[in-house]
């Protein structure tokens, strides 16, 4: 199969999204994040590494990642890779709830893995290539992929911690996308608490029970994401850097970057230049 390099993000023609994954180059990492929508990563080159809910995952070619909504996760892309992402609106599995809106996928070995990924991988190319009715063919074989995943990957029996989790963090995910549009101004724990309305002590423990870690590893590791892409894709001064992305100085943002990295910024700008 031949893929285009182009991304490709579909907006009214077809009832998902799907796009090649930013981090195709290499050399790419997201932080933990998550979101509403039922997330699918299939992997036909190069290698992708996951971290769902603190665990591990290694993916190689032929093998997909299927992302529950709310399920924290990271991704690590240190080589080229070509990945098909699918975003499926939750709305979509409606009619298949358990309860509070919630649904939620299993994800091992399974017959169905290697069905999966054809479809996917039929999806994009008739996506690429938009001949005519390319928008019937492509859902026909989406909802035979919904079918898959409701009949094939969905799990019934749920506990209830985990519908109460999922319920948190939709709370918490309004106050993150908040976050995410401002991420460049100051944005103290004091400040978000009383535009959100609880008590900084209250937003501080959600985030470290229901985020996973806590508030200001949260706001650094955003920073960091749009600091790392201008570090690697322009020329800017570090300093300049640092200030345009919300770190009070270039002191803190290298501080920061060094944790993470194992390095100072400039000493990966040099080696990423090299």
């Amino acid at each position: 199969m031949e893929y285009s390099h182009e991304i490709i993000m579909p907006n009214d023609d077809i009832p998902f999204k799907m796009f090649v994954f930013e981090g195709r180059n290499g050399n790419y990492m997201r932080e933990k994040h998550w979101h509403r929508s039922i997330e699918i990563f299939a992997l036909f080159e190069g290698e992708l590494e996951f971290y769902v809910n603190e665990l591990r995952y290694s993916l190689k070619p032929g093998e997909f990642m299927l992302v529950n909504s709310n399920e924290i996760h990271s991704i690590h892309s240190p080589k080229k890779n070509m990945t098909i992402v699918l975003q499926i609106p939750l709305a979509t599995f409606e009619k298949y709830y358990t309860e509070e809106r919630f649904i939620y996928f299993s994800h091992s070995s399974r017959l169905q893995d290697e069905e999966v990924m054809k479809l996917i991988g039929d999806m994009y190319e008739t996506y690429a290539k938009k001949k005519c009715g390319y928008e019937l063919k492509v859902q026909s074989q989406f909802y035979m992929l919904i079918y898959l995943m409701v009949t094939k990957y969905r799990e019934t029996d749920v506990d209830g911690e985990m519908v109460k989790h999922n319920r948190k963090l939709n709370k918490l995910s309004t106050i993150t996308a908040y976050m995410k549009d401002n991420y460049a101004r100051d944005l103290s724990l004091d400040s978000l608490s009383q535009t959100f309305g609880y008590s900084p002590t209250y937003l501080s423990r959600m985030f470290q029970k229901y985020a996973r870690m806590n508030y200001k590893t949260y706001l650094d590791n955003l920073r960091l994401e749009h600091a790392y892409k201008d570090l690697v894709n322009t020329e800017q001064a570090i300093g300049e850097i640092a200030i345009q992305n919300g770190f009070p100085n270039s002191k803190s943002f290298s501080k920061v970057f060094q944790k993470k990295y194992g390095m100072l910024p400039s000493e990966f700008r040099k080696e990423h230049n090299t």
